[in-house]
Parts: structure tokens; sequence; C-alpha cells
């Protein structure tokens, strides 16, 4: 009798389900069956529902390994746990459910240890938290948190120069003041000397005078940001010290700032600084990852993976005239630009076939990607959708899933608060204090677009979820569906473990249709798509994909 009433009930559960449509309604971003047009609310990044024609969403399959959605934060302006206007590590910890539920799984907090300016790219004490973000046992819980929920914790790891207050620097600068004139340092008196570049001469415009002496330092970016001499192998030691200190606490990568600047023009030490750096990690964590700035055109950065790191952020899809914006803004073909990514592939793995693309908008050198597009809410959503098509691990700067605004180029103007609310000031950060005031955004704050499932910040939360059900989007091996890459449409397929996806794309401003019959894509289905707003469809009927204005389809064969 029991199992009788449990079948009963199990078959009006199943009618209840027919009638009330919840095999045709279509996940907003997800898989359709051909025709289906109808929508329904962003899903939770923790959801695991399985897939069904009608478009529910799909089982999440996301790998454990540095394929990453990476988050980019800047403390001092995302979230301020103790109302003091200053956003610091409890913040981003109070703020982690966000960021998971988002979509994201890897964190980079920008520089997080003690400095004497609010960017804190010159760093005063390796081994320790800048006292405005908090303590050590705060980022101990930050990390600890972070692994609870599946996130890795990359830091800035700035080692291109330290800051002259530093102590390697006072205590080197105090020895050559003392120094006889004409005499020489011993490094075994006082090896700090060594950790500079210290000369008798002024051998450039970016060499000062060590004051109270006959000595000069070099300091590329500014004064007060003396350079490291990265050949000393005092300072290498030192360096590992401080590697091992931090990944001791958990820390799972390394951001490396000003790669190509530790000699400048120098490829070569370069790059071996960055592999000897990274193989130390390895030893200690065979999983850490590191990510390094190398500002230059894709020959330079395909020059760098000679290192045998992971990752170089792809700055030649960046900035306002990097390709994804000007893609977004119709000012560069998606034919081209899926000829780009093929390019990247080809570079990159010569030098390392090991190597993680680690693409990106816009940073916090950079003007804000509305800005870019004059605040258009189609071609930001259009940026971020082409950004999250992308192969490796992207980057996405906080605020840039709001379409958040800067302006000019101040640097402070890029990197202002981020905005959770216009209501509740609750963990709002005052921001850089030289940032100019009345910097508006076009977009709602983060409250508002989380309700709204039309949103920049929905459109990027269904593209990250898209991203974590598809493993081939990161890490397949591209293939061009050479006749239908016309202009502003293209096609592609990505190759991963055995399993095969599509991905069209319609960059233009028209619906298109695009019919799939006799190409890579013809036995393939729909399996999600991002369109716009969450009551556009793309449909596939009798071979012909029919995609809305800005679109992009996934297909696969189930």
């Amino acid at each position: 009798m029991k199992k009788r009433l449990i079948c009963i009930f199990m078959a009006a559960v199943f009618a209840i389900c027919l009638l009330s449509g919840c095999g045709d309604k279509t996940d907003s971003g997800n898989g359709t069956s051909a025709g289906d047009a109808t929508a329904a609310q962003t899903p939770a990044e923790s959801e695991t529902q399985t897939v069904q024609t009608g478009g529910i969403w799909h089982e999440l399959n996301v790998i454990d390994d540095n394929y990453r959605n990476y988050y980019e934060i800047f403390v001092l302006s995302f979230y301020d746990s103790d109302g003091d206007g200053v956003g610091d590590l409890n913040g981003v910890t109070e703020k982690l459910d966000y960021i998971k539920d988002m979509g994201f799984n890897g964190i980079w907090l920008m520089p997080i240890m003690p400095s004497p300016t609010y960017h804190k790219y010159d760093v005063i004490d390796y081994c320790a938290i800048d006292k405005q973000y908090g303590t050590i046992d705060d980022f101990k819980k930050l990390v600890e948190e972070c692994h609870k929920r599946d996130i890795r914790l990359v830091i800035d790891f700035v080692i291109n120069h330290s800051s002259t207050k530093n102590e390697w620097f006072i205590q080197a600068k105090d020895y050559l003041k003392g120094l006889e004139a004409g005499a020489e340092p011993d490094l075994e008196e006082c090896p700090y000397v060594g950790y500079y570049h210290f000369s008798k001469t002024k051998e450039n415009g970016t060499y000062y005078k060590v004051g109270g002496s006959e000595w000069y330092y070099e300091g590329s970016f500014w004064s007060e940001m003396p350079d490291l001499n990265l050949a000393d192998e005092n300072l290498r030691k030192e360096l590992q010290d401080i590697a091992k200190y931090w990944i001791d606490m958990g820390v799972d990568g390394f951001r490396m700032d000003a790669a190509m600047h530790f000699e400048e023009s120098d490829v070569n030490f370069n790059t071996e600084v960055l592999n000897w750096l990274f193989s130390y990690c390895k030893e200690l964590n065979p999983d850490f990852y590191m990510v390094s700035e190398v500002w230059a055109g894709s020959s330079t950065i395909s020059d760098y993976y000679a290192s045998k790191t992971p990752s170089m952020f792809n700055f030649d899809l960046a900035d306002a005239e990097g390709k994804i914006i000007k893609a977004a803004r119709g000012k560069y073909s998606a034919a081209n630009l899926v000829k780009a990514m093929r390019s990247y592939q080809e570079e990159y793995a010569e030098h390392n076939p090991d190597y993680i693309d680690a693409p990106f908008i816009t940073n916090h050198d950079m003007g804000r990607v509305s800005n870019a597009l004059v605040k258009k809410e189609n071609n930001v959503k259009m940026a971020g959708g082409l950004l999250l098509m992308m192969n490796g691990s992207p980057f996405v700067y906080y605020g840039e899933e709001i379409g958040m605004a800067s302006s000019g180029s101040k640097d402070e103007n890029k990197r202002l608060p981020m905005i959770w609310s216009s209501k509740d000031t609750t963990g709002m950060t005052k921001g850089p204090s030289a940032a100019d005031k009345g910097i508006e955004s076009a977009f709602a704050p983060a409250d508002e677009q989380l309700e709204d499932e039309n949103s920049i910040l929905n459109y990027y939360k269904r593209g990250l979820r898209l991203r974590n059900e598809n493993p081939e989007i990161a890490r397949g091996k591209i293939t061009l569906v050479e006749e239908l890459c016309v202009e502003d449409q293209a096609a592609i397929t990505k190759e991963y473990d055995g399993s095969t996806i599509g991905i069209l794309y319609n960059i233009s401003e028209e619906e298109i249709q695009v019919d799939i019959k006799g190409t890579a894509l013809e036995e393939m289905s729909i399996r999600g798509y991002l369109t716009l707003n969450t009551d556009e469809a793309i449909t596939l009927s009798d071979g012909v994909v029919t995609m809305p204005a800005k679109s992009i389809c996934i297909l696969k064969q189930e």
C-alpha cells in the first residue's frame, strides 16, 4: 500500500510539472528546443539541475584546475566591514557569497602589503598586511573562507621595485652614505646594497641621487619605487622565503606586476626570473598558479611564454582599442576576432604547450568598459559575452559586471568605490581620496541589478554559468568553421577531452539566420546561449539557427 501511494504521489507531481510548463521553460542564456522562446529567472550558481530539452539549466561541470573565472578586487574600494570608509579584507570575506554566486571561482587581490601609497604597489614589508586592510588573521580567515567555497586566491606580488621606506632600501642607503669617498660597498657588510641598482653615475633619467652620498639608484617608474636587482642571489633567497610565507598561508597564486620591466628590453632575463620563481613555488604547491603582466602585443606576450609559466594577461584583447571592445562596438569583425583567438592558441602554445590564456577587457590601469562603449548597454553586454566565451581564465575587474564608470586618465578615477546600493550605504567605501567627485554610473547599483533579470550583472551571471557548465569553452582546441565566418558572423568548434562544442557569434545589430547544414555544426543542437534580453531566444529549425542581434550560441551533439 505504501509503495502504491508513493507511485500515485509521483505521478501527480509529474502531471503538475507538465501542466505548469516545467519542461518547456527556457532559463535565460541557456539551451532551448527549436522555436522555444520562453524565459525564466537566472539560476543561482549553486544549482545542479540536469539537462532537459526544454532549457532547464545543465548540471555544473567545474573542473578543479587552474582554469578559473577570476574577479579582480581593489580592496580599498570594494567593501568596508567596519564603517571607516576603507575597504578591507573582512569586507572581501563578507562578499564571497556574492562572488561565488556570480560564477567566479578565483580572486585576484591587488596589493595588500604595507605601503605609503593608496594603491600599494610600493611595498614596505613583504610579510605583512597593510593596517588599512586588516591583519594577518583577517587574511587567514579570507583564505579559509575562499577555500570553503572552492575559490582560489591570487595576490599581487610586486618584485620589480619596493618602496623607498622598505627596510632593505633604508639600510642600503644608510650604508652608502657612511662610505668614504671612492670606497666600494662590501656586500658582506651590507647585502642590501646588492638588492638594488646603485651606481656612482647617473645612468639616465630614471636614476636618482642618494642624498648625502656620491651614489645614485634606479627607479624606472618613480623616485619612490627603487628598482630591485633580481640578479642578486641574496635577494632571490629573500623572495623565496617571502613566497613560501604566503604559500604556507594558503595563497594559490601570484600576479606578477611589471614582468617585462625586471630588466628593460631583456626578454631572456625576465623569462628566466619568472621561471625561477614559478618553479620554486610549484615545488611547494604543485597546483600553484602564476599570471604575469606583460603589457605588449601578442608577439611579445608569446615570447614571455618561454618562461613556462602558466599565464600572461592578453593585452591584445584589452582596453579601448583592444579587439573585444572594438568588436562589441562594431569596429572589428567577428570573423577576425575568432581568427585572432586561433592565432593566440598557435603562437602561445608554440612556446608553452601548457599555457592558459588570461583574457580581460579592462583592469585598474584602464578606463572602464562602459566609458569606452559610451555607456551603450547592449555593447557593454556584448563585450562581456565575448570575454566569457574566450579560452583560458578570464579576468573581470570589480564593477564591470554592473557597468561602472571611470573618468579621464587619472588612475584614482579608474578605481572608484564599488556601487552596492543607492539606498543602503552599508559597506560602501570612500575610495581613493584623490579621485574626482561626482563620477556617476549610467547603470543601476548591484542590489537593483540583481533583481533585474535583463541587467548587465545577470547577463554576466548567465555567461559565467554557461562557462561553468561547459569546460570546453575554457580549455577547447579552436577550429574555425570557415564557411560560417563572414564579417559580423562567425563560428568555431572547441574540442576538449573527447567532447566538442560549437560557438556561433552574431555581433551585428540585426537578427541573422545561419544555415549550419553541411558544416561541422550540422549534427549539433542548441545547448545554451547569451542574448541581450531574456525574452529573446535563439532557435534551431531545419538546420538554420536564428540569432537575435548581438547574441552568442553554444551548440553540442548530445
